[in-house]
């Protein structure tokens, strides 16, 4: 049972870590009350003893009781009014400081405060949400950019319907960034198996389609999400033109057949030659660019290569972003190999597949899974890539164990976010 509210909540956790000053100036405030308590008790205390009190005044200023009493009571009643008053003054500041979702202006300045590098975070797919997981516990200062190639599933129909961008890689960044897995991150999640015209989609998906009708912007569809859920960080997606992604594939014959559609491409399950836009230049949305150029570390993946990874940079201004920004840029590649895709793929033949479609220089780093002893069972579609690579490279190649031992197909959110920090910090 909570016996003093306006106590515990005042003097919770978030208030003694807001981090960057907010604990001094705590202190330089109540030093502060002090000495102002100090200099009128001064003056109170000359004319306490140079008037002659009345009875009346005798009583109301406790007169009657030794004086170390007189102080515990006076100390004991500031305190308390001091706490109701910061208590009160908490809740009824303007709505406007406080972002909707957040508890309280104490919840509000400390996600404020708590920042850190800034990380941005290109991919798709489920590879960027695991990554935005193990990377929120390190920073809050973080920028997804996201591919808008998808059009299958739930994203493809409301965009071949409704004429929206794909949400459903957003989708997946907000829960990523989601200040906690509640309730609420959970119904973004749902997906409806069942029901006339509903069963398939993800109610996130819907939620993102309704608010770009609602305000006719999808930006700004995207960013009342992220209050909705409270997130850590930016979404933002690779353009704002509706794109298709094509592909040339290898039939056996050594003829080259074109698919278009990203959610065919591994359907068909040919050899990739390569993968291109359509139309083949797009204007990159703005923020994407800046926040690029203004990064501590640019992350580039994981994610299906061909279908999430190079959609991205295939916007010819976001591949230049890369080459000028002077962060590092660090290519993670995936710990497995991807039906339809990347089939008996090493991490070299990843490398080659990078460079064929974007320059080499658009990435400083490159970060591997080594641990290859996880067994895997010889039904399963994927297998593990070896880190190997040719001679000549000219970028850092870091490899280390990324594995997630539960789902060996993945990385594991936490050791990926480590390994990234490491770089950040040696290089910075």
């Amino acid at each position: 049972m909570d016996i003093l509210p306006p106590v515990g909540r005042l003097l919770s956790h978030r208030w003694l870590r807001m981090g960057r000053g907010g604990k001094r100036w705590l202190v330089l405030l109540t030093i502060g009350i002090t000495f102002l308590s100090l200099g009128v008790a001064f003056v109170l205390r000359d004319i306490y003893l140079a008037w002659a009190l009345s009875p009346v005044l005798h009583y109301l200023t406790l007169h009657f009781l030794p004086r170390s009493v007189r102080g515990l009571l006076l100390g004991t009643l500031g305190l308390g009014l001091v706490m109701v008053a910061i208590y009160q003054l908490r809740h009824s500041l303007p709505a406007a400081f406080v972002h909707p979702g957040r508890r309280d202006i104490a919840e509000a300045g400390y996600r404020h405060q708590r920042r850190g590098p800034k990380v941005v975070a290109i991919g798709g797919g489920t590879g960027l949400a695991v990554l935005l997981r193990g990377l929120k516990a390190h920073t809050s200062n973080l920028t997804a950019i996201v591919t808008v190639a998808d059009d299958g599933g739930s994203s493809g129909h409301l965009r071949r319907e409704l004429g929206v961008l794909p949400p459903g890689d957003i989708r997946n960044c907000l829960a990523a960034l989601a200040d906690d897995e509640a309730l609420l991150t959970q119904l973004f999640q749902y997906r409806f198996s069942q029901g006339a015209g509903l069963e398939g989609h993800a109610f996130g998906n819907l939620f993102i389609a309704a608010m770009d009708g609602v305000t006719g912007d999808f930006e700004r569809a995207v960013l009342e999400s992220s209050r909705v859920l409270a997130v850590q960080g930016r979404i933002l997606p690779t353009t704002l033109e509706q794109v298709t992604l094509c592909a040339d594939l290898r039939e056996e014959a050594g003829q080259l057949e074109e698919v278009e559609g990203e959610s065919q491409i591994p359907l068909a399950r040919l050899p990739i030659e390569r993968v291109f836009l359509k139309p083949p230049y797009v204007r990159a949305y703005p923020e994407a660019i800046q926040a690029i150029l203004d990064a501590d570390l640019v992350s580039i993946g994981p994610g299906s290569l061909y279908t999430s990874v190079l959609p991205n940079l295939l916007v010819e201004d976001i591949a230049r972003a890369l080459c000028a920004t002077r962060a590092p840029r660090v290519y993670v590649c995936n710990v497995a190999t991807q039906l339809g895709e990347t089939e008996g793929y090493d991490l070299g033949d990843h490398l080659a597949a990078l460079g064929a479609h974007v320059a080499r220089e658009c990435f400083t780093h490159v970060l591997a899974n080594d641990n290859l002893t996880i067994p895997i069972p010889s039904d399963w579609t994927v297998a593990l890539v070896p880190p190997r690579c040719g001679p000549g490279v000219s970028y850092h190649l870091l490899t280390e164990d990324l594995i997630d031992a539960q789902n060996p197909w993945r990385h594991d959110a936490h050791k990926l976010a480590q390994a990234l920090m490491a770089i950040c910090a040696e290089v910075g």
